[in-house]
């Protein structure tokens, strides 16, 4: 599913009134009944209904969705706010069709001066104020206004956007100053501002509603960003061949583990088998090798020199791909073998956690590393190799495209909604994944998953959007068993089975 800029969207929605045709005052009656809809399924007429319209569309959708909710029975009370005397034209046409109305018996038009009404637990408020079309951060009166939507116990409805946030970069966005919507109803497509957690404090639940915009001009448009799909995934799967040897499928190494954190390496190695890997071998600090026969049986446990951490560079010339990282620690010893590692290794690598971290404390090192490796922080982490600590999840996404591109590197950004930046500058959403996920060693299995299906053959690409699409939906399967709360990451490996089951189906 493609993520369309704010322009993007504009175009494709002039395409479709151009070419199916429909006149936007229709076009836009047709979004105000998918937002009724909405807002009628899930409250009562005993709701009493404060709806606060904006000059622009998104005011002009909020005045209709009014007008269709007083004839439904509901007490509906507006307010559109014509503080320069201009209003957009459909959102004229809307505010006429209110006052023309029978059933509409409160509204007021905000010129000037503003009595706000009562605001209390009981009602629901429609904020349709500003939608996709705002330029610039709320101030002033509106500003004001927001801020007592906010401070009210009321229900928040916000029509396509919260009032105040911008679809793509919130960075001089004033948090106080936008509303914090309990549901955003958003037409058609997700926005990019939604696939960040820093703004999740505003949406609250999100539902996309389908209004018929134009499939054909979508398709047509070229976008930077996108969501990860089933369908997609599906064509990604590689067929198992019934008479495959264990070569064939494969030979991943895990290098992971410092003493103390041998559960990072048992959970790396338990998710690269369980991704489907024809063997895997797991190299570990000398005292960690009860640990790993005893946990991991099917693995290989190969012992490094040293007693307690990663001394030594392995010859990676008989693996297929490489994982290094989780639980490695970051003692100068681990290091130096780090930099030995990565100059050694000649097939595709994942590198995560202790490794990243390394690294960030190396950055001479960072310039040196070779094309297309594969990173998989967290935002901590990113920060720490970045070089600097990013103010907003929008920015840490615009740095981490800008390093893949720079670096021909895949960069993982792991989150809700982790964040695959590629090489090519495009950047690829996860939708699969629950809260339950953030729990230490959840990272671990992300990347012996991705580390075997580069030792199975996929592409860094393929690897990356299969790898994190499985790990979320593993995680998603646990929840359902587990609980979020009580998911820890080796349920996630448990059910690895059934993600993969499910696109095979």
């Amino acid at each position: 599913m493609k993520i369309f800029t704010a322009s993007q969207l504009s175009s494709i929605e002039h395409y479709t009134m151009e070419h199916e045709p429909i006149h936007p005052i229709d076009l836009m009656e047709r979004a105000a009944m998918a937002v009724t809809q909405a807002i009628t399924s899930e409250f009562g007429t005993h709701m009493p209904v404060v709806v606060f319209a904006g000059p622009g569309n998104n005011g002009g959708d909020a005045l209709a969705v009014a007008r269709l909710l007083a004839e439904k029975g509901y007490d509906v009370e507006v307010f559109l706010f014509n503080v320069t005397g201009k209003l957009s034209e459909e959102c004229e046409i809307n505010w006429q069709r209110l006052r023309d109305n029978r059933r509409m018996k409160k509204y007021h038009e905000v010129t000037s001066e503003f009595d706000p009404p009562k605001l209390d637990v009981s009602t629901l408020v429609v904020d349709g104020l500003f939608g996709t079309g705002l330029k610039k951060p709320l101030a002033g009166g509106f500003a004001a206004l927001v801020k007592y939507i906010n401070q009210s116990a009321a229900t928040v409805v916000s029509i396509d956007m919260p009032s105040g946030l911008m679809t793509e970069d919130n960075t001089y966005t004033v948090s106080a100053n936008v509303v914090h919507a309990d549901i955003t109803l958003t037409f058609q497509y997700r926005k990019l501002a939604f696939m960040f957690a820093d703004n999740q404090q505003y949406i609250g639940r999100l539902k996309v509603l389908d209004i018929r915009l134009s499939e054909s001009k979508a398709e047509s448009i070229t976008t930077t960003s996108s969501i990860l799909e089933e369908s997609q995934v599906r064509a990604l799967l590689q067929p198992r061949p019934d008479f495959a040897g264990k070569h064939q499928m494969g030979t991943a190494l895990i290098i992971a583990g410092s003493y103390g954190m041998a559960g990072a390496a048992v959970l790396a190695t338990r998710a690269c088998l369980r991704t489907g890997v024809g063997k895997v071998v797991a190299h570990v600090p000398k005292r960690n090798y009860n640990v790993m026969q005893i946990s991991v049986p099917e693995a290989i446990a190969q012992l490094d020199l040293e007693e307690t951490k990663f001394s030594e560079a392995v010859d990676a010339q008989y693996y297929d791909a490489v994982g290094i990282g989780p639980g490695l620690g970051q003692a100068e010893t681990t290091a130096i073998a780090l930099v030995s590692q990565i100059r050694r290794t000649h097939v595709p690598m994942v590198i995560d956690a202790d490794a990243i971290n390394i690294l960030a404390n190396h950055q001479a090192w960072v310039q040196q590393l070779p094309r297309h490796i594969i990173f998989t922080p967290h935002p901590g982490e990113f920060d720490r190799l970045n070089g600097s600590v990013c103010g907003n999840d929008y920015e840490r996404l615009t740095h981490a495209l800008d390093m893949a591109q720079r670096m021909q590197a895949y960069i993982l950004l792991k989150g809700h909604y982790s964040a695959l930046c590629m090489p090519t500058g495009e950047v690829v959403f996860n939708s699969t994944g629950n809260a339950g996920m953030a729990t230490a060693g959840s990272g671990d299995v992300l990347t012996g998953m991705i580390t075997a299906l580069l030792a199975r053959g996929y592409t860094h690409a393929e690897a990356c959007k299969l790898g994190m699409y499985l790990h979320g939906l593993a995680g998603d399967f646990a929840a359902k068993e587990k609980g979020m709360e009580s998911l820890v990451a080796s349920d996630i490996v448990d059910n690895i089975h059934k993600a993969f089951n499910r696109l095979n189906e």
